[in-house]
């Protein structure tokens, strides 16, 4: 991929994002670099990226596509629907029971995407 100006910054801006913004929140904060970056460019690029495996894109159930830089290393994700904040954790447990459940149905685990929803537990809402 022709690495252009205008996806240097675009890739630089989504190498210094610590959370998982949309296409729209990623147009806005490129545009504080160069505002001559349109948001038709920014969905194009975001589009090579993912197509390249540079980016990936999650459904955290807000209705926007949202994304992050492929990390080295597997993490998951808890996502508050309230606020939609998103906490990124790593559990062994967790890691080593996918692992279990796909050896008892005759599978080797390829890989997986675990996405848990939830509120706090000070919401005083009582479902968990």
């Amino acid at each position: 991929m022709k690495m252009t100006d205008q996806r240097r910054v675009i890739a630089r801006v989504l190498s210094e994002t610590g959370d998982h913004p949309d296409v729209e929140e990623l147009h806005h904060r490129v545009n504080a670099v160069d505002s001559r970056i349109s948001i038709a460019t920014v969905y194009r690029t975001v589009r090579l990226f993912e197509d390249a495996g540079i980016l990936e894109r999650h459904d955290f159930g807000d209705g926007r596509a949202r994304y992050e830089e492929i990390a080295e290393g597997h993490h998951d994700h808890l996502i508050d629907v309230n606020t939609g904040r998103v906490i990124e954790f790593q559990s062994a447990e967790i890691e080593a029971l996918q692992r279990e459940i796909a050896s008892r149905y005759g599978y080797r685990l390829m890989g997986h995407r675990l996405e848990l929803f939830g509120v706090p537990l000070s919401s005083g809402s009582g479902d968990e």
